[in-house]
């Protein structure tokens, strides 16, 4: 039931809160509290989180993706709108009944979006966070699928290897000297685990293109997010791997994709 928008909670007064703490989308972001909200208690009170500076998906409780609605909480990354361009790209190379795999799954959101609307398939997602194991067990275990906890492929089923068909890694790319940077949302409120990438950023890159191979069946494909400056030593990590690598760009989505394939 949504927010009935009365003289308790006038749509304009919510909207000048939001301004006032700094929020550009101020109008859309209230729209979006008061259809959320189930009375106007709750609905002040979402508006307060936010002044306050929690990320709006936190406040609502869930994040669009991919014309989804991915269920998000406290300490858990919230996926960006930019990733629905890497899973557009792994839509595409979906065999029939595929294994896919979700690492540093975050919320689920990829791999559930991915397999939105197939009829058979199998979907494992992991993460090293407690915090996001839980949210995406909200996400995952309703779309069909399982979730593990633990640091990258030590977190898998044993008995996937060499049967993934899609590898899904939203690894953190971002430099450490560079995490002070981002947007406070991100910093306060995200897992650095998420956010973190190491020196050049690419860490943990390195490691999932190290142990990739092993895990994909033939012919399958590991598919990741990188920076525009990182693409060469991406690209480089993956070749090293022995797999197939290739980069696809989206100016409309300002994402950068890179394709590792094994061979047949």
């Amino acid at each position: 039931m949504s927010v009935d928008p009365s003289p308790v909670l006038p749509p304009g007064s919510v909207v000048s809160a939001l301004r006032a703490a700094g929020c550009v989308f101020a109008e859309d972001e209230a729209e979006l509290i008061l259809s959320t909200a189930r009375t106007p208690d709750e609905a002040a009170a979402m508006v307060e989180r936010r002044a306050a500076g929690l990320p709006l998906e936190h406040v609502l409780g869930w994040a669009a993706f991919r014309g989804l609605r991915i269920a998000v909480g406290p300490g858990v990354f919230v996926p960006r709108r930019r990733t629905e361009f890497l899973v557009d790209r792994a839509a595409r190379l979906l065999p029939p009944r595929p294994v896919v795999v979700d690492l540093c799954c975050g919320s689920g959101a990829l791999g559930v979006a991915l397999v939105a609307g197939l009829d058979a398939f199998e979907l494992h997602a992991a993460d090293i966070e407690p915090a996001a194991v839980r949210c995406a067990r909200r996400n995952v275990v309703p779309a069909g699928g399982r979730v593990h906890e633990g640091d990258l492929f030590d977190a898998l089923p044993a008995g996937l290897r060499g049967r993934v068909d899609v590898l899904l890694a939203n690894v953190p790319y971002v430099p450490t000297g560079e995490v002070g940077l981002l947007p406070a949302e991100a910093r306060a409120h995200e897992p650095l685990a998420a956010l973190d990438g190491g020196a050049d950023g690419l860490d943990v890159l390195r490691r999932v293109t190290a142990e990739a191979p092993r895990w994909l069946a033939p012919g399958g494909h590991l598919l990741f997010e990188t920076g525009e400056r990182q693409v060469a030593d991406a690209l480089d990590a993956v070749a090293r791997s022995g797999l197939t690598a290739s980069v696809e760009r989206s100016g409309e989505h300002s994402a950068t994709v890179i394709i590792g394939a094994r061979p047949v």
